[in-house]
């Protein structure tokens, strides 16, 4: 049975690996409802086309225009703006990939879960700052949510959800990123240009120099404690610079569950797309690791005092209620600042810091509390002494 799809966040990174993956399939597995870009209109219009979509929406309300023109005479309608994103959300989904970096994915992500529909979620930020709220809008529709970041998936694919209490720990795995080596004055002198390249994944820009600050996967710590009802002192971060081994589950009787394989998103992807089932074509998407080609695998402990992320986002998710919010605001604001060089490397753990030590809690009650107080943070965050 086709499996109706949109994905928002259509021309980055998972968006482009998702579109591979449905190139790479049968023609009859999916079919794609819906595509949204931020501001790359002719490629949005270009996949559009290509895939033969009822609907391609642009964020950025600048370039309507320019889609409505790239896609005339083509019956695919045109649209732009929070309303264009919404209408996606409205059409007869049975899976939505929501790829939209950052908070700016929450509202379509909570829209598509509140109408039964079940997201493939590469957007971390929409549980790290609505995380009760988004599993709240699950238990009362049953949808579900397949997580597509390679560790949470891993995790979704080796968890035995049915006997949560046999599980003793959840251990994600972190590659470490570019600079796990470096001493703290070296951190100080990185460049925006060192920070963008990964050892390992191809990935955006903003979750490629989270992963080399590590907030990436302290982000992750909170998304994992919401997915998985694991308490943050459950779950444990282990550098592993091969990223072989994706993510782990301790198990109470001395079992460990992990999930391997290549540093390619379209593994988990692919799982996700496929979800309940697995993909079983004789052609391959992405092949299977060569155990003989091997070399080693190591394993280290997280250097906290110079990647102070993950103590600042486990601290976060145990204050609890705006305290992620003001985590995520800031640290979006503060990569922002440092990919536009801005700030130095280093500066990112200090704008975070900030914000955090001088935030007022508040309690977190609905979708428009995160929006405002996302906003409220944002400014604090951006404020230069």
């Amino acid at each position: 049975m086709t499996k109706r799809i949109s994905i928002f966040g259509a021309t980055g990174s998972i968006g482009d690996s998702t579109l591979d993956i449905i190139r790479k399939s049968p023609k009859n597995a999916f079919k794609i409802l819906g595509l949204s870009a931020n501001k790359n209109y002719k490629k949005l219009a270009q996949n559009a086309i290509e895939f033969g979509v009822q609907l391609a929406v642009i964020s950025d309300q600048t370039k309507y225009n320019d889609l409505k023109e790239a896609l005339a005479g083509t019956g695919i309608k045109a649209a732009a703006g929070i309303s264009g994103m919404l209408e996606i959300c409205s059409l007869k989904n049975d899976l939505v990939v929501a790829a939209i970096v950052g908070i700016a994915g929450l509202l379509t992500t909570y829209q598509s879960l509140k109408n039964g529909v079940n997201v493939a979620l590469a957007n971390k930020e929409s549980l790290v700052c609505a995380g009760k709220i988004i599993k709240g809008v699950c238990a009362k529709t049953g949808a579900k949510i397949i997580p597509v970041d390679s560790e949470h998936n891993a995790i979704f694919q080796v968890l035995d959800a049915q006997n949560q209490e046999a599980v003793s720990k959840i251990i994600l795995t972190a590659s470490g990123g570019p600079f796990r080596k470096y001493s703290q004055q070296e951190l100080e002198l990185v460049t925006t240009e060192a920070a963008l390249k990964h050892p390992n994944w191809v990935m955006g820009q903003k979750v490629t120099i989270d992963s080399a600050s590590l907030f990436n996967k302290g982000l992750e710590t909170i998304e994992a404690h919401y997915l998985f009802d694991i308490a943050p002192d459950d779950i444990e971060v282990v550098i592993h610079p091969e990223s072989i081994i994706h993510s782990m589950v301790n198990y109470r009787d001395g079992s460990t569950l992990a999930q391997l394989g290549e540093h390619d998103m379209k593994v988990p992807i692919t799982h996700a797309l496929y979800w309940p089932k697995r993909y079983s074509e004789h052609t391959q998407i992405v092949n299977n690791l060569d155990f003989f080609t091997l070399k080693q695998l190591n394993f280290e402990r997280p250097d906290i005092a110079k990647f102070p992320s993950l103590t600042m986002c486990m601290d976060a998710i145990k204050i609890g209620g705006s305290a992620p919010i003001a985590l995520n605001s800031a640290n979006e604001i503060a990569v922002e600042m440092f990919l536009n060089k801005a700030i130095g490397f280093t500066d990112i753990f200090k704008i975070v810091q900030r914000t955090l030590a001088n935030y007022q809690h508040h309690d977190v009650e609905s979708i428009d509390d995160v929006i405002a107080l996302d906003q409220q943070f944002r400014k604090m965050a951006s404020f230069r002494n």
